[in-house]
C-alpha cells in the first residue's frame, strides 16, 4: 500500500511538474522537438484514457442493430403466421404438438427436438395435451 500512496503523492506529482506543458494553446507553436517528445507519453496516456471512458459510449450510439434470429427456419415460410386449429374430439387420448419448428410432421411432434437439445443444450419439448380420464 506503501508503494501506492508513494506513486500517487510523490512520483506522480512530480512527474506532471516535470513535464513542459505549456500556460495557453499558443503556447504549443513554441515548444521544441526535445519538448514535444516529453509530452508524447502524457498524451497518449490522455488518449487512451479518452478511449477507454468514451468507447463503451460511442459503440453503444453507432453498433448496428442486428436482426433478431429466426426460430422457424423451414415450416410454412409463405405465410405470414403460422397457426394450426384442432378439434378437441379428433385429437384422441394424447397429442404431442411440436414446439422447436423442426418437425418433419409439423405441428405434430417427431422427436427432432432431441437431436436439437443434445447439439446446443437447449431444454425443448413438445406440448402434451392428454384427456383426462374419468
Amino acid at each position: 500500500m506503501e508503494a501506492v500512496w508513494r506513486y500517487f503523492k510523490v512520483q506522480l506529482p512530480g512527474y506532471l511538474k516535470s513535464i513542459p506543458l505549456p500556460k495557453s494553446l499558443a503556447g504549443f507553436s513554441a515548444l521544441h522537438r526535445a519538448e514535444w517528445l516529453e509530452l508524447l507519453p502524457f498524451f497518449i496516456f490522455l488518449l487512451i484514457l479518452l478511449y477507454l471512458i468514451f468507447s463503451p459510449f460511442l459503440n453503444f450510439v453507432s453498433r448496428p442493430k442486428l436482426p433478431r434470429p429466426k426460430i422457424n427456419k423451414k415450416i410454412r415460410k409463405d405465410e405470414p403466421k403460422v397457426a394450426d386449429t384442432f378439434d378437441i374430439e379428433d385429437l384422441g387420448d394424447k397429442v404431442s404438438l411440436c414446439r422447436c419448428w423442426k418437425s418433419a410432421k409439423f405441428p405434430y411432434c417427431d422427436g427432432s427436438h432431441k437431436s436439437h437439445n443434445k447439439e446446443t443444450g437447449d431444454n425443448v419439448g413438445p406440448a402434451v395435451l392428454c384427456r383426462k380420464k374419468k
